[in-house]
């Protein structure tokens, strides 16, 4: 997309126009030169920083900007006043206020969900993921290599994650199918159908709903027995932050990874050179996921202003949403240079694809892992590969940007 094709990006941006979630770029590099603050009246409205140095300063300054909601668009209202309770939701969760600590707290709340996580994603934990999450690789691979084709986000890149969550959860992983498309409806279609967002996040609450009474029953060894045996200032964890933290850990643990394994595959089917040294160079592969993840970073967050406030000559109001435009941040110029050149060994790379400041991505380790293996496993079967048609590939955007449906050919 050429930015001439729409003259008010800085007035009037859209963050689910097709063209746009196809190549952002553009429009990024016009708004960084032009108004590195855009602002919008679509989907509620927001703002949108564009500059590395801005959303590095907004996402540090957690008093002014709130994190009590990180979607990019509104969901939609609740149940209205008059109208009959759900009769399926608990009754404990009748006036439960739909979160999803730590990433939906500020502090003090947040300070302490999100210790509550810095053990199960540390290093050494996330390390116990790998071999089940290289077997899985594996057996993916092995079911389409003869075929010399795969759709590698749909067979691949979308398998792994939902998978390795559930077994953390130890949930059942056979429902990753089901997963997946409720985390779809919530995250890629629900933002702009509140009914499609309020089934599936419906859907996710009510299952995690369960799998906690019935861990409360029959503990295991995963991360919802961890939660619900955790204790803060001598009390356990309320059942409702458990629910809310499974919710995020589904949610935030599927989707991101995803697509930053298939944006990462997209780059390489395109890219023979780069996809040849490191099969020759495996040793290289972590550097490259760090550029891979400054390239392609799928994420964008919110932030709601707190108080009326003035920013860099920009007046925002109480309740103004800001969108945490961390992928545009990866692509300034004036971090980094060559930005919009993958360069696999790139030696400095302070990108914020995770985020920055208190809210950053507590996932991390887990995210790096699962990228690593799957394209360690890839390059080891499938060196070369190219895709089949670069127009038929389909990308999702708004809050999480990745290829949905990308077919790839090898000899």
């Amino acid at each position: 997309m050429t930015t001439e094709q729409r003259k008010d990006w800085a007035t009037d941006y859209d963050i689910f126009d097709p063209s746009y979630i196809k190549d952002p770029f553009p429009v990024w590099d016009e708004l960084r030169e032009t108004c590195p603050v855009a602002h919008t009246e679509r989907w509620g409205g927001s703002w949108m920083p564009t500059r590395y140095a801005d959303l590095f300063e907004i996402a540090q300054d957690f008093q002014r900007f709130s994190s009590r909601d990180v979607l990019v668009a509104p969901m939609g209202a609740g149940p209205q006043e008059g109208e009959e309770p759900d009769p399926l939701i608990p009754e404990e969760l009748r006036d439960y206020e739909v979160g999803a600590p730590p990433i939906t707290s500020d502090p003090p709340i947040h300070t302490w969900a999100r210790r509550l996580l810095l053990s199960p994603f540390s290093l050494k934990s996330v390390s116990k993921w790998e071999p089940e999450t290289r077997e899985l690789c594996r057996s993916l691979i092995d079911g389409f290599i003869d075929k010399g084709r795969a759709d590698a986000a749909v067979d691949y890149s979308q398998q792994i994650p939902p998978r390795i969550i559930a077994s953390m959860l130890g949930i059942p992983k056979e429902m990753s199918g089901t997963f997946t498309e409720w985390v779809r409806g919530f995250l890629e279609y629900g933002l702009q159908n509140a009914d499609i967002g309020g089934e599936a996040g419906r859907n996710i609450f009510l299952f995690l709903w369960d799998r906690i009474q019935e861990h409360k029953q029959n503990p295991k060894d995963d991360l919802i027995t961890y939660l619900l045996n955790a204790q803060v200032d001598g009390q356990p964890v309320p059942e409702t932050h458990v629910l809310g933290t499974s919710f995020l850990i589904l949610l935030a643990g599927i989707d991101t990874t995803w697509s930053s394994i298939g944006s990462s595959l997209w780059h390489l089917a395109q890219h023979p050179e780069d996809s040849r040294r490191l099969a020759a160079e495996p040793q290289l592969i972590p550097t490259a996921v760090e550029e891979l993840l400054r390239a392609y970073a799928p994420v964008t967050m919110a932030r709601i202003v707190a108080e009326d406030t003035q920013y860099n000559g920009c007046r925002f109001a109480e309740g103004d949403r800001l969108l945490m435009n961390f992928p545009a941040a990866n692509r300034d110029p004036e971090k980094f240079a060559d930005p919009d050149k993958v360069i696999i060994d790139r030696a400095v790379n302070p990108h914020i694809a995770f985020g920055v400041g208190i809210h950053r991505c507590a996932g991390s380790n887990l995210a790096r892992m699962e990228m690593r293996v799957s394209i360690e496993e890839w390059l080891a079967r499938i060196p070369e590969f190219r895709l089949e048609d670069a127009d038929a590939v389909t990308w999702a955007g708004g809050q999480v940007r990745g290829p949905r449906a990308m077919q790839v050919v090898w000899p």
